[in-house]
């Protein structure tokens, strides 16, 4: 086992940050005028976007809500723009020094936000978290899903199976996989509720249809569905909107990717009704050999608003089929050739739909009251179909063959494992605000009902079956619900205090697992408090404490007896604000008792990765996020996070005996993962980014073996945008391109590790071997596109 590195490279890494912090730009403009943004009860809003139209220049608000814009004399416009209210715009004539304010109306969006508000933590909360809109996300639409979008968050890592990001894609957060990152889409859970995995390939293309995310690293706010481990994203679909018009979106690039996408929307009709929608068709070979994707998903929405009510009925959903590359390679494949399948069988494919329906209601009582209720279901089936070769009778319920005085009791066969469930269930939120404080009493009551059954569809020697003959059945059925209860109070000018209280109960029955049939059921209480601290007009701090508790998952039970999980998140964090300068910046230990951390391996038939529990673990770790304004058309995004994440005292079965390893790495957690966003805009129709992302090397299994570790990788992409306004047929048309790993690098970012002991070996030695796998990523590739609104 190596020393620990953390130190050494904490030491090369922070010098570089203090440099980026440091580098304030002077400015030498001589006017200078400054002012307030507020909504209609003077409160504050910060992060208000503030721009001169004229120089095509801007900032935003701080925490009070100021803003300063440095300026020679002349007439200007000053536009200032909100989520979730109505921009307004003033002309200015300076002369001198002076100030300004804009006081900004609530819009019919804000009804959109509760939607999600529930879940979500504004802006100066005691959450660590990240947020992307719809303008931000439309950059690098071009094909690839949304975790793949996400890449250049902090501390987030992502993978493709097929290489290229459409497809199987996953994301890591802190270290932690997909299971544990908690996903809502307008507050309602999206993870599968056996597994817990989130799976886009079901949903492609959802970015279009994506009006904003929110990504909180650590425990987060209550939630609904499973705990946070890692994180929770929540995301608010497309807002009603207000001017009929439509969007037609195609891409082209690399291993022969297409996209096409055509969204419309009516507009508001008679004051109050909007219908929109969305289609959308995505095919790709992959980098990996065969590993293609032929997918189709539609969203569509009709939407009820008046000035205290709006009601959404929306049907989103797709079709998937994906040929098989879950293996990944041997260390010698990849080398030989990085981009081969081992699948050989022409139609190893997962086919599956997925159908999701909300129908959500949000309503305003007065100024301080509001109430959300959505009610949902969501259809999912399918199969994936395997070529298996020697098989024995036994496995599929087959009784042997005697031909000619030979018995034969295994057969080559092709099988199909089907998935067949329905989740639905119900989420309701009601929250009070005032000047001083915000209260939400909320929760959810949903229930999952799951089949699991194979069938051959072809057999070499088929015995007494028939076609379709049907070997296994099982089910698992889960019913979760859970309330909370959660405010902010304003304790004086500068401090503000959060609490949040959730109970969750869990009920969850299986069979077809090792642990036989399952009936288990789980009582959570998960408290969660903070405080935040405005120094000033620029600095803010705040501290806060989450508790968080997971019932194991389905594959789990597979595996063995699990027990649940629980996770004391501590986060300390500061942000500043200024003109030119936004940094976020966090210290955060993540204690866990009985983690349910990544073996490493992955299961045979379906590349589910596998889990364990582990006694006690713990991830510690330095979190910085900040935003430079160089000049009117240069910005600067980095980000890093440094964090060491350790099982304690770690116990592993090795040459037959169970060996104490010490304190280990935890598998698929980096040291350093760091970013960084370039970007020139020379006007508010072109823009060009160049996106870096750097990975540290990270251990795939737990008892911190070379033979386990995959290697640090760097990698950067070029991202161009150009819009055109046009006077006639189209409102606009916009040219993107995106250039990924532009210096063509052979990097991994997701593999599997294992070990076995030789049965042979001469009593009483046992040998252990280990063995790896790895999914290599695309070498450079590009994506081009055009959308025409109209």
């Amino acid at each position: 086992m190596k020393k620990n590195n953390f130190c050494k490279k904490a030491k090369t890494i922070v010098p570089f940050l203090l440099l980026l912090l440091t580098a304030i730009v002077g400015n030498a403009q001589k006017l200078q005028l400054s002012g307030f943004v507020t909504d209609s009860n003077q409160e504050p809003l910060s992060g208000a976007t503030v721009l001169v139209k004229e120089l095509n220049k801007g900032t935003t608000s701080n925490f009070d809500g100021g803003f300063n814009l440095n300026l020679t004399s002349g007439n200007y416009t000053i536009s200032v723009s909100y989520v979730g209210y109505l921009s307004t715009t003033k002309t200015v004539e300076v002369k001198e020094n002076q100030k300004i304010a804009f006081q900004l109306i609530a819009s019919e969006n804000t009804l959109e936000e509760v939607l999600v508000s529930a879940v979500r933590v504004k802006a100066n909360g005691p959450v660590t978290h990240s947020n992307i809109g719809k303008k931000e996300l439309a950059k690098r639409n071009l094909g690839q899903d949304i975790p793949i979008l996400m890449n250049y968050l902090p501390s987030v890592v992502t993978t493709s199976d097929a290489g290229a990001g459409i497809g199987y894609t996953g994301i890591r957060v802190r270290g932690s996989d997909a299971t544990r990152v908690n996903v809502t889409i307008n507050g309602i859970p999206y993870n599968d509720s056996e597994s817990m995995g989130t799976y886009w390939v079901n949903i492609s293309d959802f970015s279009s249809s994506v009006e904003n995310l929110q990504l909180q690293r650590g425990v987060g706010t209550s939630t609904n569905g499973a705990g946070a481990f890692g994180a929770s994203l929540n995301m608010l679909t497309d807002a009603v909107s207000q001017q009929a018009g439509g969007e037609l979106s195609n891409s082209a690039g690399s291993y022969n990717t297409l996209k096409n996408t055509l969204k419309f929307s009516t507009g508001i009709l008679n004051d109050h009704f909007e219908l929109a929608g969305r289609v959308s068709k995505i095919k790709s070979d992959g980098y990996i050999d065969r590993a293609f994707s032929d997918l189709s998903s539609y969203y569509f929405q009709a939407s009820y608003i008046d000035e205290n009510t709006l009601i959404k009925a929306i049907a989103f959903g797709g079709a998937e089929e994906t040929y098989q590359a879950w293996f990944g390679l041997t260390s010698d494949q990849l080398k030989e050739d990085r981009k081969q399948n081992p699948y050989t069988y022409d139609n190893e494919i997962d086919h599956y739909n997925q159908d999701h329906y909300q129908l959500l209601w949000n309503q305003k009582y007065g100024n301080n009251w509001s109430s959300n209720i959505g009610l949902h279901y969501t259809w999912g089936r399918g199969y994936y179909e395997q070529y298996k070769e020697g098989e024995d009778f036994s496995d599929y319920g087959l009784e042997p063959i005697l031909i000619e005085s030979t018995t034969i009791d295994t057969t080559d066969l092709i099988r199909r494992k089907w998935l067949d469930n329905d989740f639905y269930g119900l989420t309701f939120s009601l929250d009070y605000a005032d000047k001083r404080s915000n209260f939400t009493l909320g929760g959810a009551l949903n229930n999952y009902e799951g089949q699991h059954f194979g069938q051959v569809i072809w057999a070499r020697n088929a015995s007494q079956s028939e076609i379709r003959h049907e070997y296994y059945s099982n089910y698992g059925d889960k019913l979760d619900g859970n309330t909370y209860a959660k405010g902010n109070y304003q304790i004086g000018e500068k401090l503000d205090a959060y609490i949040d209280l959730q109970y969750r109960y869990i009920r969850y029955k299986a069979s077809g697992v090792a642990a036989g049939e399952v009936d288990d059921t789980f009582n959570f209480f998960n408290p969660k408090a903070g405080l935040t601290y405005n120094l000033n007009k620029h600095n803010n701090f705040y501290a806060s404490y989450a508790r968080a508790n997971r019932e194991p998952n389905r594959g789990d039970y597979e595996n063995g007896a699990p027990k649940p999980e629980s996770l004391d998140d501590f986060e300390l964090g500061w942000r500043f604000a200024k003109e030119n300068i936004k940094v976020s910046s966090n210290i955060y230990l993540m204690n866990y008792t009985d983690q349910l951390v990544l073996s490493g391996a992955i299961d045979d038939e379906t590349g589910e990765p596998l889990r364990m529990n582990v006694g006690e673990s713990y991830r510690f770790g330095l979190e910085i996020d900040a935003e430079f304004k160089i000049s009117n058309s240069f910005f600067i995004k980095p980000n890093v996070a440094l964090s060491s994440n350790k099982n304690k005292d770690f116990h592993y079965e090795w040459d037959g005996e169970l060996v104490n390893f010490g304190d280990t790495n935890i598998a698929f957690s980096p040291e350093i993962i760091a970013g960084n966003m370039f970007t020139y805009a020379p006007s508010s129709n072109f823009q060009v980014s160049l996106l870096s992302k750097y990975v540290g090397e990270q251990f795939m299994g737990n008892i911190d073996r070379d033979s386990s570790k995959l290697e640090s990788y760097f990698i950067n992409d070029l991202n161009a945008t150009y819009q055109i306004n046009v006077a006639s047929v189209f409102k606009s048309i916009t040219f993107s391109a995106l250039i990924n790993n532009i210096f063509n690098v052979e990097y991994v970012s997701n593999g599997y590790y294992g070990t076995w002991v030789d049965d042979y070996s001469a009593p009483p030695a046992k040998t252990t071997y280990d063995y790896a796998g790895y999914y290599p990523q695309a070498t450079r590739n590009f994506l081009v596109g055009m959308t025409l609104k109209f």
